[in-house]
């Protein structure tokens, strides 16, 4: 197997972990703060935060490294339409993640301190609950729009 092959696995296995951790982690944080159960919600959260530690982290580093190192090998200047815009839409879904690790921590946090104290979730944890998930929507939707770029490859307009 040659080094393209290697690295273009590696980025696909990546992406795999990025974006099915990220739509898994929504998907079970989504539906167990409408759950009202707080030591669900404590666990869940402490596990969302433990999932971006262990796979979403590493994976969205892999994930430009390995990518812009497959472009160089093929040959793709950074200034391609396809590239540049996918390259944008990373950066837009970053930008939406970083606040939304910190979101994650204080929600992690907030919970496990209501759980311990048999209290009921404090007014920020659903204000954070809130624009946690709004980031969430242009994150999973610029990492969607990558995903096709990635695939297809489209000519967007010429350079």
């Amino acid at each position: 197997m040659n080094t393209y092959l290697v690295l273009k696995w590696l980025h696909i296995v990546s992406s795999v972990l990025l974006v099915g951790t990220g739509f898994g982690s929504a998907f079970f944080m989504f539906f167990t703060n409408r759950s009202g159960s707080v030591a669900a919600q404590a666990v869940v959260c402490r596990l969302v935060v433990r999932a971006d530690w262990w796979f979403t982290t590493p994976a969205g580093i892999v994930q430009p490294l390995s990518g812009l190192w497959l472009a160089h090998m093929a040959g793709w200047s950074w200034h391609t339409p396809w590239l540049l815009t996918a390259i944008m839409l990373y950066v837009l879904a970053g930008l939406c993640w970083l606040p939304v690790v910190w979101l994650q921590w204080r929600m992690a946090s907030s919970s496990a301190q209501a759980q311990a104290s048999g209290r009921a979730l404090p007014p920020s944890y659903q204000r954070q609950a809130h624009l946690w998930e709004w980031l969430g929507y242009p994150a999973f939707l610029a990492m969607l729009a990558v995903f096709y770029l990635m695939v297809n490859k489209p000519l967007l307009w010429t350079a």
